[in-house]
């Protein structure tokens, strides 16, 4: 079954419109859509590599857009769209204490929690939420992101052949792999505090909007 399904996904990442889907899922991501675009980056990767850099850049572009639609949502929707959005993706908990880290921190909090498995959706929703400087937000979105699908498209230019052999090789791996970090994604924000620092502490124990403005 699962060696059918990555021969299907193959196929369909070697598709003529492979790149219209790749762009609509990688805008989709960063706004409202709770399945991330790599696994279809990956295998358009494989299936093309003299082509890994260019889609490492439509993922980019993609997803810095989409992160402004989903930016807009949260600073003109919030009330009607943003609240619900949000509970529906499972984020909505989530959400009084990345609200709180995004004023902390800005840009610097895109930059790092942009570029890991943490859900990018929740960061560019709550920006908008926040108003957080609309030209800090880009830049930092184009850089994590970049960062991101541009490295997967470097190392498939770089080594497609090998890396295509070892997934062909070691398929149930690899999807286990996946679904791990992007599970461990959704968990990783709850421990966001990690660092232990000052700035972390006001935050970690941010349960509601209410004390995300008494901070301020």
């Amino acid at each position: 079954m699962l060696q059918r399904l990555y021969e299907w996904m193959m196929d369909k990442a070697a598709h003529a419109h492979a790149e219209r889907w790749l762009l609509l899922f990688s805008f989709i991501e960063s706004s409202f859509f709770p399945i991330p675009p790599h696994p279809l980056l990956g295998l358009m990767c494989l299936a093309r590599p003299d082509r890994a850099i260019r889609y490492g850049m439509i993922c980019t572009l993609a997803s810095v857009l989409g992160g402004l639609f989903g930016y807009a949502i949260g600073y003109f929707a919030y009330e009607t769209i943003g609240v619900s959005l949000l509970k529906a993706l499972g984020l909505w908990d989530t959400f009084p204490a990345a609200a709180c880290y995004l004023r902390e921190f800005g840009a610097e909090i895109i930059l790092i929690k942009g570029a890991t498995p943490i859900p990018f959706k929740l960061l560019t929703l709550t920006a908008g939420f926040i108003q957080m400087p609309l030209f800090d937000f880009i830049w930092s979105s184009v850089l994590s992101r970049a960062f991101q699908f541009m490295l997967v498209g470097i190392l498939f230019w770089k080594f497609g052949a090998p890396i295509k052999a070892f997934i062909d090789k070691y398929l149930a791996w690899v999807s286990a792999g996946f679904i791990i970090i992007v599970v461990g994604g959704f968990v990783a924000f709850s421990m966001l505090a990690g660092g232990g620092s000052k700035a972390s502490d006001k935050c970690s124990g941010v349960t509601t909007m209410e004390q995300v403005f008494q901070r301020t």
